[in-house]
């Protein structure tokens, strides 16, 4: 089995087997231990140090490795040789704005590594912290981490369940572990049952022999879950891809580069000088600083925390960046059930009847046979469906027997207004009938009732009533109960449909509720028993083949357990989905933390809070679907800036090999280059609040789309700027057109093509934010309107007074101005017809499609 998988069976521990399903007897003897005598001092300690403690282990990252993780890495390495190269060549200025870019990075990728180990940090504080233990024959207060397999411990009201134990005696127990398996009601235990670590005691007292311990307890297996889940964010793998993009490119120009200088000074200049090898070093630095997208990492940041500013006005909190990112392209929600699509309160339909001819007379016998003060799930729901509960003022509850499960009945001895005493008893149908000694065809009837009630996922609860001490008993009827959906789930789930969106409920409770609750709910009633479809032994990192597409074609699972649910979230991922998962509990921590976008809904644990990305503070799933328009939004202005990067890069490389190569001319100073990387990756940070059109439908990273439409983009803005450098040329060797343009010398222009530059790549950014013509709406934001504006002035302004770049006259600016202008509409030509082509659009292509369907016959 693997270890993983190995946790409230304990097969792997000291070869004991299948202590969970032997007999007590049998149970106790394999662990070699008396239930009225327990483990002597020095047994536990051998044991202790056999076992190992009763505790969560974490691997811990050294410090050394945590500090220097978040310099490592593609963009990391290229941005870290550009500064050692400007330290080297004194350039402190350059090394100062690129170091700067650097540390920013890495204290994002820290500070989002840090927040990565909550999840366990919170399983860690549900343990119980101490536990009664029976040592020696005497009852001990031990702490729960020297708890070993064959201790005797005693559970009671309100104690936190130690360690997985096997229940050796005692009357009853209800244990609350809806946090660990799902299940919306209190789990009611006898002798012979299991009982879960980190589980909450609710009703009753019972002891129990030890039989798992720290990791392999059905809690550890969910704490090594969540250590190992998680997936790696599509936007880190995008910004990994441009930048190898951007790096193939920069060194085959720098190569290219260094190859035809070194060819020119040795071979057909022969004269060969350091001072060479450093103007050569000196232009690697400029294609380093020109290529790297070293603002992008935080364009991408500073863009998902705008996002999640506008959610966390809507009610739901962003843990983790990336997530925003990765919802725009989710496109199958899984979400828990009780309390997120059900209001998780018990609600009673209308009693069906048998002696009685009134409904309320039936519900008031079963609030008689009820103690509100015990504030059960279920004397609460019968209770408060009484139409007037000052009614039970009127009656005396002499004595009350609490339900237990071996009767599966409550039942209370009352006195009536008119001085009468009465029984009355509620509990399970067949018990409750047997109780009347119903002829065949009543209990027939009772028999059909339930199943029917079960068929649409109903609990059922027979009522009785006794006029005789007990000695007859009338059944008054049966009790339908449910938990009904929110009022908002079906609308919610309708319209993450149209948004391409599929919800498919998870949840512990049985199948029939499952399968009801999905029902109305319009999600499909093709729901998977999780505990009988997936094989025990099976690794949840590794579904077979025909377990994934099973999971693919459903609608919902019911009965899971914590591996079921996150090898459900990993078998989907597998097959190319990406994944929003949502849930509360315990139990939900690990699928919540592979998931790409793992929400955890109102009143979740801290383990769920601690592995989700997303946290709602509002109950339901409506804030959903608000989340993803707001991603999808996010994704937009990601993908248009990430087209406008590469082009503008792209741009800057070519033009300063071609220049190089062709003309013998460098068209920008290295002072240049930095300023262009300040003044146009600063003001479009802007973007994060820029107006953005809503996918219809989810949205993912396609590479290779992105990649030709900004090489195509690039490519035309290379001619472009060479084209803008071809013209300068010809006007420096032409008197009239020197002076009718007033550009004189090659340093002005230098300061031109710098000009151009700031100016095209301003306007490009209004190609590249919509695939639709640049002047129809949505519009730009004023914010990224006024950004990109007070930057293009300010380098008019640096132009026309010669700051840090040679002056401009007013004329020559002026026509730079034009030129640029006159390019933005081409450019959106250009891109048009690129999308066009890419999204296989064109009308040449669509006779295409015609002709080989016809020939196909399709």
């Amino acid at each position: 089995m693997n270890e993983s998988n190995a946790v409230s069976n304990p097969a792997s521990v000291g070869g004991l087997v299948d202590l969970d399903k032997r007999p007590v007897a049998e149970v106790l003897a394999a662990l070699d231990v008396k239930a009225d005598a327990g483990l002597s001092n020095a047994e536990a300690e051998q044991r202790l140090a056999q076992y190992g403690p009763n505790a969560l282990v974490e691997q811990q990252k050294g410090l050394l490795a945590t500090l220097l993780g978040p310099f490592t890495g593609p963009i990391a390495y290229m941005i870290e040789a550009a500064a050692l190269v400007s330290a080297f060549l004194g350039r402190w200025n350059d090394f100062a704005v690129i170091f700067g870019l650097l540390l920013f990075n890495a204290a994002l990728e820290f500070w989002q590594e840090r927040k990565a180990s909550n999840a366990l940090a919170a399983l860690k504080n549900s343990l119980a912290p101490e536990a009664t233990a029976l040592r020696a024959g005497q009852w001990q207060t031990v702490p729960a981490s020297t708890l070993v397999p064959g201790d005797i411990v005693k559970i009671r009201l309100g104690v936190i369940v130690p360690a997985d134990l096997r229940l050796v005696s005692g009357d009853y127990a209800a244990i609350d572990q809806a946090a660990l398996t799902g299940e919306s009601l209190p789990a009611s235990k006898k002798v012979g049952d299991e009982a879960y670590s980190g589980s909450v005691v609710k009703e009753g007292e019972m002891e129990g022999v030890v039989i798992a311990t720290g990791s392999n307890t059905f809690f550890g297996r969910t704490a090594q879950l969540v250590a190992g889940a998680g997936s790696v964010s599509h936007a880190q793998t995008a910004m990994f891809q441009i930048a190898n993009f951007l790096i193939v490119v920069a060194v085959v120009l720098a190569l290219i580069m260094v190859g035809f200088d070194v060819w020119r000074d040795i071979v057909v200049q022969d004269d060969w000088k350091w001072e060479d090898a450093l103007n050569i070093l000196q232009f690697v630095l400029i294609l380093l600083v020109a290529s790297i997208p070293v603002a992008m990492p935080a364009v991408f940041s500073i863009t998902m925390a705008l996002g999640a500013l506008a959610l966390s006005k809507q009610k739901a909190i962003v843990s983790k960046l990336s997530a925003i990112e990765e919802m725009a392209g989710v496109d199958i929600l899984c979400s828990d059930k009780t309390g997120t699509l059900t209001k998780n309160v018990l609600t009673l339909a209308e009693p069906i009847l048998f002696a009685s001819t009134d409904p309320q007379e039936v519900i008031r016998s079963g609030a008689l046979a009820s103690k509100i003060e015990d504030r059960d799930a279920i004397d609460t729901a019968v209770i408060g469906a009484l139409q007037d509960q000052a009614v039970l003022s009127a009656y005396k509850q002499i004595n009350y027997k609490p339900f237990d499960p071996v009767g599966k009945r409550t039942q209370a001895e009352v006195s009536t207004p008119d001085g009468k005493t009465i029984l009355v008893s509620k509990g399970a149908p067949q018990v409750i009938a047997a109780l009347a000694n119903l002829d065949d065809p009543d209990a027939a009837k009772v028999k059909q009732a339930v199943e029917d009630l079960g068929a649409k996922g109903y609990r059922a609860l027979g009522v009785a009533r006794s006029e005789d001490d007990g000695k007859t008993w009338s059944l008054l009827g049966i009790l339908p109960m449910f938990d009904p959906p929110r009022d908002d789930s079906k609308a919610t789930i309708d319209e993450a449909a149209r948004k391409g969106v599929r919800v498919k409920m998870v949840t512990g409770d049985d199948t029939a509720i499952a399968r009801e609750t999905a029902r109305q709910l319009g999600l499909g009633t093709h729901i998977i028993p999780a505990a009988e479809a997936f094989p025990k032994d099976m690794d949840p990192n590794k579904v077979p083949p025909d377990i994934a597409e099973a999971i693919e074609r459903a609608d919902g699972f019911a009965r899971v357990f914590p591996e079921h649910k996150y090898a459900i979230v990993k078998a989907l991922q597998d097959r190319g989905h990406l994944v929003a998962m949502t849930g509360d509990g315990v139990n939900d921590a690990p699928a919540l933390k592979q998931a790409d976008c793992g929400t955890a809904v109102s009143g979740a644990t801290d383990a769920a809070r601690g592995a989700a990305a997303l946290i709602l503070t509002a109950p339901g799933l409506s804030v959903i679907n608000s989340a993803v328009d707001e991603a999808r939004r996010i994704f937009g202005r990601i993908n248009s800036y990430t087209i406008y990067r590469v082009a503008l890069t792209m741009d800057i490389m070519f033009l300063v090999v071609l220049s190089t190569l062709l003309l013998d001319f460098t068209p920008l100073t290295a002072i240049m280059i930095v300023m262009l990387a300040v003044l146009d990756d600063a003001p479009i940070m802007a973007i994060a609040y820029d107006n953005t059109e809503v996918a219809p439908q989810p949205i993912r990273w396609k590479m290779r789309r992105v990649l030709a439409v900004s090489s195509v983009l690039g490519l035309f803005s290379v001619v472009q700027s060479f084209g803008l450098l071809l013209i300068g040329f010809t006007i420096l060797n032409s008197a009239p057109d020197q002076a009718f343009f007033q550009l004189f010398t090659q340093a002005e222009l230098q300061s031109v093509m710098f000009l151009q530059i700031v100016l095209g790549g301003h306007f490009l950014l209004y190609n590249t934010r919509t695939a639709r013509w640049f002047f129809l709406p949505p519009f730009p934001s004023l914010p990224l309107n006024a950004a990109l504006w007070a930057t293009n002035i300010l380098a008019i302004l640096m132009c026309a007074y010669g700051w840090l770049v040679p002056k401009l006259s007013w004329t020559t600016i002026g026509w730079v101005l034009a030129y640029t202008l006159v390019w933005v509409f081409l450019m959106d030509v250009i891109k048009r017809i690129t999308y066009a082509l890419a999204d296989h659009k064109t009308e040449w292509q669509a006779k295409h499609r015609r002709a080989v369907n016809q020939q196909l016959g399709a």
